[in-house]
């Protein structure tokens, strides 16, 4: 075998000339970077079930089709079980030695598979087993060979995207998750709002990569290297000439993530893209593409920008502010009766969230990075009962298409079991008892901001808490209410028509209960165990969720 050391002008060989290679191993760094398999193992196991879905679906005949699915959710549940041989946290792959660093300290690595890396991993992969499970009984109307590929490729993307150490793999790695989901918005062939929505997230994303792009060309110019955990040591010693250069490009870096977390005054595709989108897909988007945004956001901040945290501090201070407001507010104007009212309700409550989410990162540039574990617990809470309300939304809209507020009055006396975990979903959300696990997410974020001394963003937050309370539990009261049917009858009246005269006669609400797709159910029921357990233990998840990214 032969082994080639490149240095400026000279090529060597250890078969022609050996005591040249050795000369040359000395006084110059080696470029061959080590592979650790098992660390990769979890976005690549998504990426090759990507690869032979897309294969098999070239060979399966229509009836045969729900075999992907299942395929699906086979790669999704394989990837979940290679995080517990990394529980440890102490791996890293595609790492320089401690010569290319230039600072004699340990190697810089691209990939590193520690305990921030693995708890959203494990979130990312969780959701899109949960998005699959909603999904496998409402594929027939839809190109089931694409659908989960793209569904794959973008869960790769995403599980890829918290272990990535510099700033080339965190790009790729945000836009591999990105790219599929613009194709799953638009899949439904022939709707024009799926359409449009699919054209809003996609030129909208494709300004925040391109500002994301020119403020990371910005921070490259500035100090040289790609890796967080350099960019970090250098930007403490940042020339005069180039300290402008340097802040352009964090604040412009900061505003491409803005874009993708949905943050204020970048949130405008949300509403539209998720009444657009297939409903599996909006709450894949509401969670999984959440937490892509804000653990891309978390290492460029704490890790690779802390000497700038006087820039980036007030912005996402400002941000989280901003953001929980237009998204409360919005959310408290939905009319009830308005076709697919529900899920933008959820959407708009989804932007409220978000605004949550920023304050712990905005709380670590004025104390230490101990309270990004508060985003990272807040981020688990959300993404397991906004699942969980998706998923019942999933269920009434297949006896009620419009997907109305007002289509969910009533369901306790028609599906008492999916009303009860409704109910228990938006109580999480607006952090009431029985949700403890929501109460106890609030209380760790508003405890980050009044520790970091962000008593301000403490009392904004205080506010749209009760908000929120406003249209959640007005929500929940509608499930326990009398169907319109009813209250009518006693009347002597006629019962309701639909609201959206649009829609034909065979959409409205029928009498008869459907049947319910098995894997519809145990989404449901996983997700109401989740929320119960977690309830009743919430210090475990703050514990679970207490990561060191230094």
């Amino acid at each position: 075998m032969t082994t080639a050391v490149v240095t400026p002008g000279v090529v060597t060989t250890d078969l022609a000339t050996p005591h040249l290679l050795t000369t040359a191993a000395e006084n110059t760094t080696s470029l061959i970077q080590s592979v650790d398999w098992l660390a990769i193992a979890p976005p690549v196991v998504v990426a090759a079930m990507a690869l032979i879905v897309l294969v098999t679906d070239l060979f399966l005949p229509e009836h045969r089709k729900p075999l992907l699915g299942a395929l699906t959710i086979g790669g999704l549940v394989a990837a979940l079980a290679l995080l517990v041989p990394l529980r440890a946290g102490d791996r890293s792959t595609f790492c320089l030695n401690e010569a290319a660093t230039g600072s004699g300290g340990a190697g810089a690595c691209s990939y590193t598979a520690d305990h921030f890396a693995l708890v959203i991993q494990a979130l990312v992969l969780g959701g899109a087993l949960l998005t699959a499970l909603l999904s496998f009984g409402d594929t027939r109307k839809l190109p089931a060979g694409e659908f989960w590929f793209l569904l794959l490729s973008s869960a790769s993307g995403a599980a890829l995207l918290p272990a990535a150490r510099d700033l080339a793999t965190l790009v790729v790695a945000l836009e591999v998750a990105s790219l599929p989901a613009f194709a799953l918005v638009g899949i439904k062939r022939g709707d024009r709002r799926s359409s449009e929505a699919a054209l809003k997230f996609f030129l909208s994303s494709v300004v925040a990569t391109a500002v994301m792009l020119l403020g990371v060309s910005f921070v490259y110019a500035a100090t040289g290297t790609l890796h967080l955990t350099e960019i970090a040591s250098r930007l403490d010693d940042v020339p005069g000439q180039l300290d402008t250069l340097a802040k352009a490009g964090v604040a412009l870096t900061l505003v491409g993530f803005a874009f993708k977390t949905a943050a204020a005054p970048f949130h405008f595709w949300v509403p539209d893209t998720y009444i657009g989108a297939p409903l599996p897909i909006a709450a894949y988007l509401s969670v999984v593409g959440k937490a892509v945004g804000f653990s891309g956001l978390i290492l460029v901040t704490v890790i690779a920008f802390p000497a700038y945290a006087d820039v980036w501090g007030p912005a996402l201070a400002v941000l989280a502010a901003l953001t929980m407001t237009i998204g409360n507010v919005a959310a408290l104007r939905q009319n009830a009766g308005r076709a697919r009212s529900a899920v933008r309700l959820l959407a708009w409550s989804s932007v409220g969230q978000a605004g949550y989410l920023l304050v712990p990162i905005a709380a670590a540039a004025y104390s230490s990075d101990e309270h990004i574990g508060s985003t990272v617990a807040y981020a688990l809470m959300y993404a397991v009962v906004n699942l969980g309300a998706f998923a019942v939304a999933a269920l009434v809209a297949r006896t009620s298409p419009g997907n109305r507020l007002t289509d969910y009055r009533g369901l306790y006396a028609t599906r008492p079991l999916a009303a009860l975990a409704m109910a228990f979903f938006l109580l999480c959300l607006a952090g009431l008892p029985p949700g403890i696990i929501g109460l106890f997410a609030k209380v760790t974020v508003f405890s980050a901001a009044v520790d970091a001394g962000l008593g301000w963003l403490g009392v904004v937050m205080a506010v749209n808490v009760v908000i929120a309370l406003y249209y959640y539990l007005q929500w929940t009261a509608t499930l326990f209410r009398a169907p319109e049917e009813s209250t009518a009858a006693a009347r002597g009246e006629a019962p309701a028509q639909p609201h959206d005269k649009t829609l034909p006669e065979a959409a409205a609400p029928a009498p008869t209960r459907h049947r319910v797709p098995v894997s519809l159910t145990v989404a449901i029921a996983l997700t109401t165990v989740a929320g119960v357990v977690l309830s009743g233990a919430p210090q475990t998840v703050l514990r679970f969720a207490a990561v060191n990214l230094f």
